[in-house]
């Protein structure tokens, strides 16, 4: 390219400067050629940002959300703030995923594992009766354990002050905050409401002759009171986790990245794969096999028919690599695979590998 295509070629006003002001000096030729290549490195990465642009306009809402929470992810490494918890337990056993209507039970086998939920009854401040509740079910249950579950742990107290919280991780969540009888504030209280009033039981076994049954109510108690806003349903300003399920939490607390969980904010199964996942993953020493019969009876509690079901978690799980491409996840005709990773690739790396890369970073810098 001739020296003349090269001037042609720069546009940039800043480099257009440069380039008068070098104009008659000895190394004018070297000088434009610099200019020429800088000008070129800033028309490709324009290009390539216009076509990222462009694809991203083309994809759907949560794609777009998914796709953002990707990049953020990184470019900005796990810290304290960015740091959820969840009970390991809750990782392994799901909640419904969709309302009970009025079923008092919920019964679900995951492996040689099972998980009851049994629903119960909270005193209404405004009657006095004692009211039955539903079963906690779909993703915003999940949000609000979640929630409770970190709130206890940053506090190390098993009384969590809900009502001046829940307004804001319902925002960080990507929640309009909205009252009414179909507003969102009333949807996440009415989930409160249903775990504070179940009693939870879990059965294990050791696939040969022995087996335990824990009974593990969440919350000891929830204090309500009758009112008189908007969206006319009792409210608490605290509630107290059960002293056994809290000493549990604080010893076997799951760490969750808040940023992954708000890309699968809407999804209840996403929710608990992402939970599931980052359990398993941080104790996985050589691959686990389970099969699609094993994946559908963990997974599928809504869905009875094994070859729909496999097809709507094959996009769930694609969806989850979305956010983290290097999940060591696969699937085929056998079922899933997971298989060990380093610990600086985790969901939620350990403290001494997220030491590790800090230290790397400011290394490089």
């Amino acid at each position: 390219m001739s020296i003349e295509a090269k001037i042609a070629a720069i546009h940039d006003e800043d480099l257009l400067a440069e380039l008068e002001a070098a104009r008659g000096g000895f190394l004018y030729a070297v000088i434009v050629e610099h200019i020429a290549h800088r000008q070129a490195l800033r028309d490709a990465e324009r290009a390539e940002a216009g076509r990222k642009q462009d694809a991203r306009a083309a994809m759907g809402r949560d794609q777009r959300r998914r796709d953002a929470v990707r990049l953020v992810i990184e470019a900005e490494p796990v810290t304290p703030d960015t740091i959820q918890h969840i009970h390991s337990v809750l990782a392994l056993c799901g909640l419904p995923y969709r309302d009970p209507g009025d079923e008092r039970e919920f019964f679900r086998e995951y492996g040689r594992n099972t998980l009851s939920l049994l629903a119960g009854r909270l005193k209404n401040p405004a009657t006095g009766q004692m009211e039955l509740q539903g079963l906690p079910y779909g993703p915003k249950a999940r949000l609000v354990l979640l929630h409770l579950c970190t709130e206890a742990v940053r506090q190390r107290s098993p009384t969590v002050e809900v009502a001046d919280s829940l307004s804001g991780f319902m925002r960080e969540m990507g929640f309009a905050v909205t009252g009414g009888e179909r507003g969102t504030i009333r949807q996440f209280k009415e989930q409160l409401h249903r775990l504070a009033a179940c009693t939870m039981q879990i059965g294990l076994w050791d696939g040969q002759s022995r087996s335990s049954t824990l009974t593990m109510p969440p919350f000891r108690q929830l204090d309500l009171w009758r009112a008189d806003g908007q969206d006319g349903i009792a409210w608490s300003k605290t509630v107290q986790f059960h002293q056994d399920f809290y000493d549990n939490l604080v010893q076997h607390a799951l760490p969750v990245d808040i940023r992954a969980a708000r890309a699968f904010s809407g999804s209840a199964r996403k929710l608990d794969l992402l939970f599931w996942v980052g359990y398993r993953l941080r104790s996985l020493q050589r691959p686990l096999r389970l099969t699609w019969d094993t994946v559908h009876k963990q997974f599928g509690a809504d869905n009875a028919s094994l070859r729909s079901f496999r097809q709507a978690f094959k996009a769930d799980v694609a969806h989850v690599k979305e956010v983290f491409p290097k999940l060591p996840l696969s699937l085929d005709e056998a079922g899933l695979q997971l298989m060990p990773t380093d610990p600086g690739l985790l969901l939620v790396p350990p403290k001494a590998a997220r030491r590790k890369a800090a230290a790397a970073g400011a290394g490089a810098a």
